[in-house]
């Protein structure tokens, strides 16, 4: 299911995470060569990012939400 990005975090191992407006976090790391997000690395690209939708694996299994997207702070 398509969510979009509402903002972004980082988890304990500084690896990026966005949030999406379903209450989701869904991981976005660069590694290349099997995953190339360069647009990750730099905050100006991130934000160009807000908006965009990815699809959410968690939503299709029910999965409980991460966070409430109401209290979400970007």
């Amino acid at each position: 299911m398509l969510q979009a990005i509402i903002g972004f975090d980082t988890d304990e191992e500084n690896h990026w995470v966005a949030k999406l407006q379903c209450g989701h976090n869904q991981h976005v790391r660069h590694q290349p060569p099997f995953i190339n997000r360069l647009w990750v690395l730099n905050k100006t690209t991130r934000e160009k990012m807000l908006g965009h939708q990815l699809n959410c694996k968690k939503c299709e299994e029910c999965s409980v939400k991460d966070f409430e997207p109401s209290s979400f702070q970007r």
